[in-house]
């Protein structure tokens, strides 16, 4: 049936169809464009993705549990001004990874990039010195789940912390390292102490 004369137009028809293209071109034109300046403001975001996961842990950092928990507390403090390694800060989380504060509102989940910039704008004109003070620790396989008790300082040498609270921390063992999935953290007020359990050394 494909060599029909239903199928197969007439030489009488032919202007008609060239019209009919030309017309048809026009029209696919700009979207063309369209699709064209897509693809080349997508293509910026791959070399980007692939530098932010080049950045390789120190070994020290992340081989255990407690050295990655070192290394989260130590690499965010420092006095007012200092600049902060975010490099190593990045290095510590999994991808997809994110920190959720808890407040008044609610919680709200940030990524680690956006702890970057928020952190390191306080940071800028604030001294902050956050420490572990207990620690509760549930282990499965290659997953973790952490009740870290923390103090935070203005300066180092206070003798008295402006704030506690608790950090959640969930942990991954993966490719040989241990990787921070979430920190979800909340601030001790008085009518919600930290609990004495986690408040004991681990």
């Amino acid at each position: 049936m494909l060599g029909s004369a239903s199928v197969i137009p007439h030489t009488s028809d032919r202007p008609a169809l060239v019209h009919q293209r030309e017309q048809l071109a026009k029209m696919l034109k700009p979207m063309l464009k369209i699709l064209a300046g897509a693809v080349l403001l997508t293509a910026p975001l791959a070399p980007a993705a692939a530098a932010a996961e080049a950045i390789e842990a120190a070994r020290e950092d992340v081989e255990s549990i407690d050295a990655i928990m070192t290394a989260i507390y130590d690499v965010i403090s420092g006095p007012a001004g200092a600049p902060r390694d975010w490099d190593r800060f990045r290095s510590l989380f999994h991808e997809g990874a994110r920190l959720i504060p808890v407040g008044a509102n609610g919680a709200t989940a940030i990524t680690p990039e956006e702890y970057v910039t928020r952190a390191g704008a306080s940071f800028a004109e604030n001294g902050f010195f956050e420490s572990e003070i207990g620690r509760k620790t549930d282990r499965y396989g290659d997953i973790v789940h952490i009740f870290s008790a923390y103090e935070g300082k203005r300066n180092a040498d206070d003798a008295e912390p402006f704030l506690r609270g608790v950090n959640s921390f969930q942990l991954l063992r993966h490719k040989g390292r241990w990787w921070i999935v979430t920190i979800y953290w909340q601030a001790e007020t008085p009518d919600n102490p930290i609990p004495e359990a986690y408040l004991q050394a681990q």
